[in-house]
């Protein structure tokens, strides 16, 4: 596949200091899972929209998804992400403990989506 096939591009978010916080969180991964996540990120950026099991909105939150990703020993991933501009910006990504994605995790995504710096 090329890039032209793309229907949108992932970029990641960046601070005002230039830190890319979802990069950083996929570098610290063991090689196996960065795979599994980055190959599911790749699945959204050809067949974008997806929906489930692989990609969701999340309710309350308009216009934040989350990608889904199962990694190794049953774990599982999220990566939050909204759209603009033709492009899919990975805001936030952590390990899911709970049924319930935490309300902190959650607001993070939204804290970035809208512009409010973390540094």
């Amino acid at each position: 596949m090329t890039d032209d096939q793309k229907r949108i591009t992932v970029v990641f978010y960046r601070t005002n200091l230039g830190r890319e916080p979802v990069r950083e969180w996929l570098r610290a991964l063991d090689p196996a899972d960065r795979k599994i996540v980055g190959d599911d990120l790749q699945t959204l950026e050809y067949g974008w929209p997806l929906g489930m099991p692989l990609c969701r909105a999340m309710r309350n939150h308009k216009g934040l998804w989350e990608a889904r990703s199962n990694l190794s020993s049953g774990r599982i991933a999220r990566v939050l992400f909204c759209v603009a501009g033709g492009r899919m910006i990975l805001l936030h990504a952590f390990i899911k403990k709970t049924r319930k994605t935490p309300d902190h995790e959650l607001g993070v995504a939204a804290k970035r989506m809208k512009g409010e710096q973390d540094d």
